[in-house]
């Protein structure tokens, strides 16, 4: 996502300017602090952990299991094979009275000994089990014998219902890869971008650092991995989010919208009362341990600072921060009898709406401080549009854009079809008059922040105008067309864009895609380095008119698999870029010169990609209500020249694109890249024409000539158009 942005600008961070006082302690020290913080974090889930049932086993086993021991006691059994008679020999002889008690507490203690030994296997079990990534080398819809046998294991040792953190400590640690095989890597990946001059002078920096310092950088992150609960994800924390100064807005932070075709209700208010009323009872369930995304997600704020931010989680808050035409409000959210219900929520946004009294002098424009470097601070900013429509802002520093999704995936589902709405628009249920007025906030402002915040909404008016965002739905085909293909749908986009790219740039370029790595252990994402040579074999094959379908089709195919063998890598911890990143963290700290890792980092991703995963099509019914479809979520590009581009499936037979770039430069422009991206995809689908039943369809009175005509006998005729006109983030 926005992530690739700030891993180009991570560097910044490091300099003079930015953190180097503080990375001149050694790099012991702070692998040491490390450790300790992860030790912290387990230690104060513990309690709340054996509460919860977060081990395989529950409390109520220990009960069950000290019982059976008592039991078996009664009836002249030990079970302990004579431990219990010497742990009461151990325990402190108060006399004969105490004896039923002595024994009683020598079975607790067996238990308890008992209970946490076979928790413990469970979990090194469970931990072995989950090593094994071997099913992600399956071809899609073959199950081997052994990822049978394993999956029938997890499913064994795995426990029932788990909760919120019952995998945790189940996790292995993301392995730290061979530094050898990561440089080989990276010099493949870079191999179709680079002229023949700049590979060789590369290689021979990379086998300079092989040489010289790789093995010592190599050595300090194996003793993090060791002792850390993972040997990148606090670093790329720190660097590349906490310790950036660029204004989060666009940079940093991405977005998520509405439906695409529906808005439940055009009252602001209800609609507003519904999504946080929903966005409550989830934080309800995931307070409980119900769900499985991330805590951080409610009650969290990045606060800043100087040279770094830091992110602040609160145990738990009754009311939301409500900001309207230039005015701050607290609304609470609960009242004695619990959590206040949606049609209350409502009549206490609408209150706000209704209030005629104006901002005070400077605080209508003290938002945009938010927009300086370092704000649009909350977890997540909750966007109701007057006509009802919704949208979500996300700060990306606590967590990435699955865990977001999990809850606005949720929210869209709840609020429409859960909570729903009266026939008038308003939410269901009665007003509660006797509610006190939302809070209007009052502002002390010094006379010396004036000109901070003029200087701050400048720039964040001069950020936002220069944002060309373009979102269209492609209805062409989906993902039932990609699965008939045989294809992953993902990998069918990515090779699609190479071509797009190529088409619109007349070149190729270093392509950003994220991939996640919770598989393991606070896995966060791993970059896949999108354009290879197989896609650039196969984008020349489409514009080499001597090519044939057939031949194309086969390079095609050969694309993908690269790519998926390249996300297969990715997801279980074999990456390049999180490796390099560390590397080059700890280089930092000991103050070593490396022209490799520094050239490395000195990359730019001018083809930003991520695809919006759906993760809980249980939640909608497409097939009933094909409408309520939401249209995803996108972020800004990764470099001046560059383009961001999110995707997501709807259905079977939609995607939705966001694809951004800068309205200052001259070599990009979102819609004439969305067009191209259209044509690719209908390009690649026509080398399926045979075999999937496409056929040319006539072109339909004012549409658009988009360089071809072909599509689905089951396609709408003349797809979905979209307003030309830019949309600003």
């Amino acid at each position: 996502m926005a992530e690739a942005h700030q891993a180009v600008g991570f560097r910044a961070s490091l300099t003079p300017d930015g953190a180097e006082a503080q990375l001149s302690a050694p790099v012991l020290q702070d692998i040491y602090l490390s450790g300790l913080r992860s030790w912290k974090r387990t230690l104060s889930r513990f309690w709340n952990d054996v509460l919860t049932g977060v081990f395989p086993a529950s409390p109520l086993s220990w009960l069950f299991l000290f019982s059976a021991i008592q039991l078996a006691w009664s009836v002249q059994l030990d079970p302990s094979l004579g431990l219990m008679e010497k742990i009461k020999e151990l325990l402190p002889d108060g006399g004969g009275q105490y004896h039923m008690l002595r024994g009683v507490l020598a079975g607790a203690l067996f238990a308890s000994c008992l209970w946490g030994a076979l928790i413990f296997t469970l979990h090194v079990a469970l931990r072995l089990l989950l090593s094994y990534h071997g099913w992600l080398q399956e071809p899609h819809g073959a199950m081997s014998s052994p990822t049978k046998t394993w999956l029938a294991l997890v499913r064994i040792f795995s426990g029932r219902r788990p909760m919120l953190f019952s995998f945790q400590r189940s996790l292995p640690r993301q392995p730290v890869p061979s530094v050898q095989d990561t440089v080989r890597k990276y010099l493949e990946s870079v191999r179709p971008i680079l002229s023949e001059e700049d590979f060789d002078w590369t290689s021979v920096l990379a086998e300079e650092f092989l040489r010289l310092q790789a093995s010592l950088l190599q050595w300090y992150l194996l003793l993090k991995s060791w002792w850390a609960s993972n040997y990148v994800s606090d670093w790329w924390e720190e660097f590349v989010y906490l310790r950036s100064r660029n204004s989060l807005m666009v940079n940093s932070n991405y977005y998520m919208m509405d439906f695409l075709y529906v808005t439940p209700t055009p009252l602001q208010a209800a609609r507003a009362g519904n999504a946080v009323h929903a966005l409550l009872l989830f934080r309800h369930r995931l307070n409980r341990q119900e769900i499985p995304p991330y805590e951080k997600i409610f009650n969290s704020t990045r606060v800043p600072g100087a040279q770094r931010d830091y992110i602040r989680h609160l145990r738990d808050s009754r009311h939301v921060a409500v900001f309207h035409r230039g005015r701050f409000f607290r609304v609470g959210t609960h009242s004695r009898n619990g959590l206040l219900p949606p049609r209350a929520l409502e009549q206490q946004f609408q209150r706000i709406l209704d209030d005629p009294s104006p901002a005070c002098p400077q605080e209508e424009h003290l938002a945009a401080l938010t927009a300086a470097p370092s704000w649009f601070d909350k977890s997540f900013t909750l966007i109701v549009f007057s006509n009802g429509k919704l949208g979500l802002s996300v700060e990306h520093a606590w967590a990435d854009c699955p865990i977001a999704g999990h809850m606005w995936e949720f929210t869209l589902a709840t609020e429409c079809f859960q909570l729903g709405y009266s026939t008038d628009g308003h939410c269901k249920g009665r007003p509660e008059p006797t509610l006190p007025q939302p809070q209007r906030l009052q502002w002390d402002l010094p006379d010396q922040i004036h000109p901070s915040i003029t200087l701050a909404l400048r720039g964040a008016k001069i950020l936002s105008e220069n944002i060309d965002c373009h979102v269209f739905p492609f209805s062409h085909f989906g993902k039932s067309f990609i699965r008939r293909c045989h294809l992953s749908s993902d990998s069918f986009v990515q090779t699609a864009l190479q071509l797009a790219y190529f088409r619109d740039r007349g070149q190729f370029c270093l392509t950003y895609e994220s991939a996640m790595t919770r598989l393991f252990l606070e896995g966060r994402t791993e970059t896949v380095r999108s354009c290879t040579r197989e896609a650039c074999d196969f984008v020349r094959a489409m514009e080499d008119q001597e090519k044939t379908d057939p031949q194309r089709l086969v390079l095609f195919r050969v694309a993908v698999d690269k790519h998926q063998a390249l996300l297969k890598a990715a997801m279980s911890g074999q990456g390049v870029d999180r490796h390099l990143f560390a590397l080059y963290v700890v280089s930092r700290f000991l103050h070593l010169q490396t022209p490799f890792l520094d050239q490395v980092h000195a990359e730019q991703w001018q083809l930003s990609t991520s695809q919006i995963p759906v993760q809980q099509m249980h939640l909608f019914d497409v097939h009933n209500y094909p409408d309520y479809v939401s249209s995803g979520g996108g972020f800004g590009p990764a470099d001046d020249h560059g383009y961001g581009v999110s995707y997501i499936f709807m259905g079977d037979d939609t995607i939705t694109f966001h694809i951004s770039s800068k309205k200052s430069s001259t070599k990009t422009d979102s819609h004439r890249l969305g067009q191209h991206i259209e044509d690719a995809l209908l390009d690649v689908a026509s080398l399926f024409q045979a075999g999937l039943h496409l056929k040319c369809r006539p072109r339909g009175l004012g549409e658009e000539d988009s360089g071809h005509g072909c599509g689905f006998l089951s396609s709408p005729t003349g797809g979905i158009k979209t307003s030309r006109t830019p949309t600003n983030f």
